[in-house]
C-alpha cells in the first residue's frame, strides 16, 4: 500500500529518512529561489507574517530580519523539531504543526509567503485555502507565491497551475510576474 503524497504521513516519513529531503539547505536552486523572494519582498517591514509548509525553517528565519512576527506551519512532525531548533534564537517566530486547510491564523496577516506547497492540493482545496489567506490579510497586504515548474508524481497540481488558479482569486492585485530558471515568482497586493 503506497502513502499518498498529500498526507501528514507522506510528509512525516520523507523528513524521517532523511534530514532536509528537498536538500533546502544545501542546494543552489534553493539558495537562488531564497534570494529571489527577499529581493521580491522589496526591503518592507512586515507586521505578521504567515509561511505555510515552513519545513526546517530556513526560509522562515529569513522572513523574521524583516518582519515583527512570522508564523510559520508544517504538517510535519519532525520538520516542525527541526524548524524550531533552528530558529530557536529568534523571539519574533512561532513555529506551529498542523495542515493548512484545518490552522489558517486567526490575526491578520500582511504577509503570506505561499512558497512549494500549492501543488499538493487539488484545485478546490487550493482554491479555499488561499481564499482563507486572503480574507485575513489586511489591505495592502503582499501575498508572494513561488513554485517549482518542474513534474514531479507527488504533485496533484504543476506549478503554473498553482499560480493560474491564485491569480483568480478576488481582492488580488498582481504587481510582480517573474519566472526564473526552474520557479515562478506571483507577487500580489491585497486590494
Amino acid at each position: 500500500m503506497s502513502i499518498s503524497p498529500t498526507s501528514a504521513e507522506f510528509f512525516e516519513t520523507m523528513y524521517a529518512e532523511r534530514e532536509d529531503p528537498w536538500e533546502f539547505a544545501s542546494s543552489q536552486y534553493e539558495r537562488d529561489r531564497y534570494a529571489t523572494i527577499v529581493r521580491a519582498l522589496n526591503n518592507r517591514r512586515y507586521h505578521c507574517a504567515f509561511e505555510p509548509g515552513c519545513s526546517i525553517g530556513i526560509l522562515t528565519a529569513q522572513l523574521a530580519r524583516f518582519c515583527d512576527r512570522v508564523e510559520a506551519l508544517d504538517i510535519s512532525p519532525t520538520a516542525v523539531a527541526r524548524a524550531r531548533t533552528r530558529c530557536e534564537r529568534l523571539p519574533n517566530v512561532q513555529i506551529l504543526c498542523g495542515s493548512l486547510s484545518e490552522m489558517i491564523p486567526d490575526e491578520e496577516i500582511d504577509l503570506v509567503v505561499f512558497s512549494e506547497i500549492g501543488y499538493y492540493f487539488t484545485e478546490a482545496q487550493l482554491s479555499s485555502v488561499a481564499t482563507g489567506l486572503v480574507r485575513r490579510m489586511v489591505p495592502k497586504g503582499t501575498f508572494l507565491a513561488v513554485h517549482w515548474l518542474g513534474s514531479s508524481q507527488d504533485h496533484v497540481l504543476d506549478g503554473d497551475g498553482v499560480h493560474d488558479i491564485l491569480k483568480t482569486l478576488p481582492n488580488l492585485g498582481l504587481v510582480q510576474s517573474e519566472r526564473y530558471s526552474g520557479f515562478r515568482l506571483d507577487r500580489w497586493t491585497i486590494e
